[in-house]
């Protein structure tokens, strides 16, 4: 597609992402300069279409950003007023005392929130503020500049056949060029990818980490709801198989979020997570809860997990990832959104001084250094051995040793174990289905428990069927000729929308992706064995249309 020309437009930042991060970063660059012109460029139909509501948010990041939000009616009306953590077993649990718990664990002066509404919110002060942001406008290339650096991102193209040839209605995009390009995807995001392979961004990083996290809104009975509850658990049912736990908060309007993390490192290729969520929702404490209420919206996405030693370099010339594009999460605490917010703030005060400067094209390595040595910095660093410790000495170990670990970095700012290394990759972590048994799991039962495909349908998910099929095969054989025969072709269960199946076909197997189905959770692209798919951007505006809750 070398030869086909296209307009560029010109801006001083260009950013890809209408997330926590992308937006915080766009409204703090026309609070240092309302000349500045700043363009964000969003893959959902709308900003939030691709966030599904649910978290916990600490507010230190918008407090930074925009420290009257109350007053501007952000929509942080749910303040957290009590947290539980239970230990599950099979039929009954036992909570964990919240003294023992480290400061940062403690949920006091949090809210409930709906990220997708907190993006259409910020959404709302950056377009107020004379911020361009454009819908449904996907980043399918990077643009490079004469000496190798990042100018710009190619936005917009759309009807190109399933070939990837143009077709009848065939639209080349725009090429949008900016002094930075600042690259706020989420995980897993392509460009990102692109950007940490081309620039060797990860070289001297430890692994990066991942979970995936399904999700689904639920409305409940009246008398069963208690708004600001929170509550975390672990144990039952991923016991030994895999490390993860779940999380329900109650939010208003009678409405509880109830959420499922699996870690992807497990080893057993057997393993569902799907299924382990659906499982888990038929806990008696979880089961009463739900009983008599409706699931109104499901949804699933990766993690980053690998926290502060195995984010990569920030910068590279003329672009600067942000976010969760970089592994910003605070595993234990389940939170990075804040951080996402700080990022973007910082990654905007570095660019502003870059051009007030007069430059443009280079590293921002004022960004990279506030990131490392900053409040996102001390963030991470005081939790950096939570996910090793967990997956190296499992569940019970690592309660106890992560537990002393972030006390005495809270208290002595030092770890006894310096900082631990996570390792293989996830993918690299799968072993062979021989050294496994299957797991056998129960049908769900259509009250509590949903098949795949119909959860799927209240994604609201849709992709034009004619364009090509953005999840990519490196090799077209592998799935049948490798991955089914040594690893019973896990991507038929790690995927949490039923993107692929193994059929058969005049009685041999074929492997199908049901492209379609895809929620861009990335999952395929980090749990692959054989690391042979690729997760790319659709054209703009296909993928998950999650409600306005």
């Amino acid at each position: 597609m070398a030869e086909i020309e296209r307009e560029a437009m010109e801006y001083d930042v260009v950013i890809v992402g209408a997330g926590p991060a992308g937006l915080s970063a766009a409204i703090r660059l026309k609070q240092l300069d309302s000349d500045l012109e700043v363009v964000v460029l969003e893959k959902g139909s709308e900003v939030g279409a691709h966030i599904l509501s649910g978290a916990v948010l600490d507010p230190c990041g918008l407090n930074a950003l925009i420290p009257d939000w109350k007053e501007k009616g952000a929509p942080l009306s749910v303040e957290v007023k009590e947290d539980n953590f239970l230990m599950l077993g099979e039929a009954g649990h036992v909570r964990i005392p919240n003294f023992p718990m480290p400061p940062l664990m403690n949920n006091h002066g949090n809210y409930i929130v709906s990220m997708g509404n907190v993006c259409r919110w910020m959404a709302e002060q950056a377009e107020e503020l004379g911020i361009e942001i454009f819908p449904g406008m996907a980043c399918s290339e990077l643009v490079y500049g004469d000496n190798g650096e990042v100018k710009g991102v190619v936005a917009g193209e759309f009807g190109k056949n399933a070939d990837g040839t143009p077709g009848p209605a065939y639209e080349p995009g725009m090429e949008l060029h900016g002094k930075y390009v600042f690259i706020s995807e989420g995980v897993r995001g392509s460009l990102a990818k692109e950007v940490i392979n081309k620039y060797d961004l990860q070289a001297g990083k430890d692994v990066q980490k991942y979970g995936v996290g399904m999700k689904e809104i639920w409305e409940i009975d009246p008398a069963k709801h208690k708004e600001g509850t929170v509550t975390h658990t672990m144990g039952w049912p991923l016991g030994s198989n895999a490390g993860g736990g779940s999380f329900i908060y109650h939010l208003d309007n009678n409405q509880v979020y109830v959420g499922f993390v699996v870690h992807l490192n497990y080893k057993n290729p057997h393993l569902f997570p799907y299924m382990e969520f659906q499982r888990f929702k038929h806990h008696p404490v979880v089961a009463e809860l739900l009983k008599g209420g409706k699931r109104v919206a499901y949804g699933a996405r990766a993690i980053t997990e690998g926290g502060y030693q195995s984010m990569p370099k920030l910068v590279a010339p003329g672009v600067a990832l942000l976010g969760c594009s970089a592994g910003m999460v605070n595993v234990p605490r389940i939170k990075g959104n804040h951080n996402a917010m700080l990022s973007g703030k910082a990654a905007a005060e570095a660019a502003y001084e870059a051009i007030k400067a007069e430059r443009s094209g280079d590293e921002l390595t004022a960004y990279e250094t506030e990131v490392r040595d900053g409040a996102i910095g001390k963030d991470l660093k005081m939790v950096r051995n939570v996910k090793p410790m967990w997956s190296k000495w499992g569940l019970t170990a690592s309660l106890a040793l992560g537990g002393l670990d972030m006390w005495t970095n809270n208290l002595l700012g030092f770890s006894f174990f310096g900082t631990l290394s996570h390792g293989k990759n996830d993918a690299e972590s799968t072993e062979e289905a021989s050294k496994h048994k299957p797991i056998d799991y129960p049908k769900p039962d259509g009250v509590l428990s949903f098949d795949r495909l119909t959860n799927v349908s209240f994604a609201m998910t849709n992709h034009e069927e004619s364009q090509p099929c953005h999840l990519q095969l490196g090799n077209q054989d592998t799935p049948i000729q490798v991955n089914l025969p040594k690893f019973a072709e896990p991507a038929q269960r790690y995927c949490p929308a039923g993107v692929y199946e193994v059929v058969e076909n005049d009685g041999k197997p074929e492997f199908v992706v049901n492209f379609q189905n895809c929620v861009h959770c990335k999952t395929c692209d980090i749990k692959d064995p054989s690391q042979n798919i690729t997760w790319t951007t659709p054209q703009g505006g296909d993928g998950p249309n999650y409600p306005n809750m």
